[in-house]
């Protein structure tokens, strides 16, 4: 048996839904794409999209969920391609606060979202 899977969406779980959401927009240029509200009001699904491949990031709000999720040491990380000029991107990104690690040996940096998420950033090239 051969199976063929593809990529369809990657979870992540947030304290603060709104602040992600911005954060993702602005800092990505991601958008929503659509949502899930339990009928309970017990959770809220937010995918976010980029508008250019059919891969989605999946925002998980817990209602009652308040206290930090434990991320552990942080080495698994999502990976952007930016389009543009990578040094401008990189000089926005860190005028937001928001570069935790460059290695400019490897030429590529990370940002890390409200939920201490690490996001790996490349240019298209």
């Amino acid at each position: 048996m051969e199976i063929k899977a593809r990529f369809d969406h990657f979870n992540i779980n947030v304290i603060d839904l709104e602040k992600s959401i911005a954060f993702y927009q602005k800092a990505l240029g991601l958008s929503e794409h659509h949502r899930k509200v339990a009928d309970d009001g017990s959770f809220i699904l937010v995918y976010m999209g980029d508008k250019q491949t059919g891969f989605l990031l999946e925002l998980t709000w817990l209602r009652d969920r308040h206290e930090p999720y434990e991320l552990g040491d942080n080495e698994s990380h999502l990976c952007f391609r930016v389009d543009g000029n990578y040094d401008e991107i990189r000089a926005f990104h860190k005028e937001n606060g928001w570069v935790c690690f460059e290695n400019h040996e490897m030429g590529l940096y990370f940002i890390n979202d409200p939920d201490d998420y690490w996001i790996e950033v490349l240019p298209i090239r």
